[in-house]
């Protein structure tokens, strides 16, 4: 079980932007602020998902957010797109994975791949 994850950025205020509004699309929000090099981000006061400034980013982390609905992983992805990020993967069924697998993929400005998906039956 996991309790927070933190993936390394190159541009904390770039980062923070990105993941301020395509976060806020699936509820999840900037909590903390660890001085000029650290966010967390989370809902209620629990911060579970962290970004942190590097000297070098490293990319190809991939971080799956669990949605309640299909078309909160269309307003995740369309929100991502918005604020910057790239697509990696547009909203869909992804059925190898299994039958009611709907997810949406999008690499954020260092090059993560950040997904929401939906595991229930529409």
């Amino acid at each position: 079980m996991l309790d927070h994850v933190t993936i390394g950025v190159g541009d904390i205020e770039r980062s923070k932007a990105f993941y301020d509004q395509a976060l806020a699309a699936i509820g999840i929000v900037r909590l903390y602020a660890e001085g000029e090099a650290f966010a967390g981000y989370g809902v209620g006061r629990k911060a579970f998902f962290w970004i942190g400034l590097k000297d070098a980013a490293i990319t190809g982390t991939h971080v799956a957010f669990v949605v309640p609905d299909r078309p909160a992983v269309d307003r995740f992805h369309q929100a991502a797109l918005a604020a910057g990020g790239c697509d990696n993967g547009g909203p869909g069924l992804r059925p190898h994975y299994h039958p009611d697998y709907y997810g949406a993929f999008v690499l954020d400005p260092d090059g993560h791949n950040i997904e929401a998906v939906c595991h229930e039956a529409p």
